[in-house]
């Protein structure tokens, strides 16, 4: 009977440790942006940490980057946001603003302070993810955009790529005249085209270029300089399917098909991450010399030199996450980040680390030199935390001129009118 009674308080003991050691599997969710290259490096990386962490088990969600915005929005609205994402940091700023990110964890990531961690890093770097002294992401990449050349098509419509390509916005629409093919009122051949989701980030500068803003600097005041924002929604216009019939919002993103190299687009906007997804999507094109990457334009009576804003993607932890969770998110994001090299070689994004910067692999890569001179050119995209809602008030500016008989006037006037609408109620 005795020995019975140890048998069963034996059993029991190793119940409650396999219960508690149950209890101690973290599982954490991850939502990051499709990109095919970036997905075989990262899958790799946390089967890794995995092994590292056997109580560790992490679920990789990968979403549609222009879908992104909205699940997120829904997902924290519902408390139900994963642990660990990233987004464009226009739309990342709000959540920060909102306290619904947390600070990063400087000892689960291996650095004594903030300081020591800015300190390996471009400098800026983490000016778009600070607040009161604490830093709240790190970043998967530091993003600007240039314009891509099939020279192939542009050798078809008689021009020389070298010599001809684009350098001011007038430019840029009378040369995707001569290389746009149409069926009817179709376009089947666009000479260029917007990336129009992303307003902040490209648009905008043009608007600046002219010497208007979105917010006055105080911020108090929506839309400086009317006529510049004129210009720029009449250039849009005239684009348009109503104007000279150039491309619209309702064609395939750009960069998503220049790849493929089907005589269907000559130029698109996009970033040196670009290269790493032409490379696996169309090598024979990627080895062939036939494509170039030239500067961001400019009006032709632009009063700035403002190139495409540039942008990060930050690695962000859930603060709603519990204390153990956030701790294990970023050191898992510490591991992945560990590794700037191959997510250049793999990928073509640029972790902004010091190291990398300085080396002759980052200054020798194809074109990186215009991209670099480009970001000189340029200042981080606008930061607000009704960012993204501005971004879409804008988008539906564009679109309402692009698409229909509204006219730049009543654009503009119902564009500032809503923002200003969101300015006040700050105030």
């Amino acid at each position: 009977m005795k020995r019975l009674s140890c048998l069963l308080v034996l059993a029991l003991v190793i119940s409650l440790s396999l219960g508690a050691n149950a209890a101690k599997i973290i599982e954490l969710t991850y939502w990051t942006h499709t990109d095919d290259n970036r997905t075989v490096i990262e899958n790799r990386y946390i089967a890794e940490f995995e092994k590292m962490h056997p109580n560790v088990k992490v679920k990789r969600v990968v979403n549609e980057a222009s879908k992104m915005g909205d699940l997120l929005l829904t997902a924290f609205s519902a408390n139900n946001a994963p642990d660990i994402f990233n987004l464009q940091i226009e739309l990342e700023y709000g959540y920060m603003m909102q306290n619904r990110v947390a600070p990063v964890n400087y000892s689960a990531i291996g650095y004594k302070n903030a300081e020591a961690l800015k300190a390996e890093y471009l400098k800026g770097a983490f000016d778009a993810v600070t607040m009161d002294g604490k830093i709240y992401g790190l970043p998967l990449e530091l993003t600007n955009w240039c314009i891509y050349i099939n020279k192939k098509i542009f050798r078809s419509a008689g021009l020389d790529p070298e010599k001809d390509y684009p350098k001011t916005w007038e430019q840029m629409a009378d040369i995707s005249d001569k290389l746009v093919i149409r069926n009817g009122d179709i376009i089947v051949r666009r000479g260029f085209d917007f990336r129009y989701p992303y307003y902040l980030v490209s648009l905008l500068p043009m608007v600046e270029q002219l010497g208007g803003k979105l917010v006055s600097d105080d911020g108090k005041t929506a839309i400086v300089n009317d006529q510049a924002w004129l210009k720029v929604l009449k250039f849009m216009k005239e684009w348009g399917p109503h104007g000279r019939n150039l491309g619209s919002p309702t064609y395939p993103a750009p960069r998503k098909i220049w790849n493929k190299d089907n005589n269907d687009m000559a130029m698109c906007l996009s970033g040196f991450y670009q290269q790493g997804r032409l490379r696996i999507d169309n090598p024979a094109f990627f080895e062939s010399n036939e494509w170039m990457v030239i500067p961001f334009p400019v009006f032709k009576d632009a009063v700035k030199d403002v190139a495409c804003s540039y942008y990060g993607h930050y690695l962000m932890v859930n603060a709603q996450a519990p204390k153990e969770r956030q701790e294990m998110a970023w050191k898992l994001i510490a591991f992945m980040l560990s590794h700037p090299m191959e997510y250049l070689e793999k990928v073509n994004i640029i972790q902004p680390r010091q190291d990398m910067l300085q080396s002759r692999e980052f200054k020798s890569l194809p074109y990186m030199d215009v991209f670099m001179s480009d970001m000189d050119r340029a200042h981080s995209v606008f930061l607000h935390d009704n960012g993204y809602q501005f971004e879409r008030y804008i988008k539906e500016a564009v679109e309402a001129v692009m698409l229909s008989k509204t006219t730049e006037q009543q654009a503009l006037n119902t564009l500032r009118e809503r923002i200003q609408e969101v300015l006040d109620s700050d105030f």
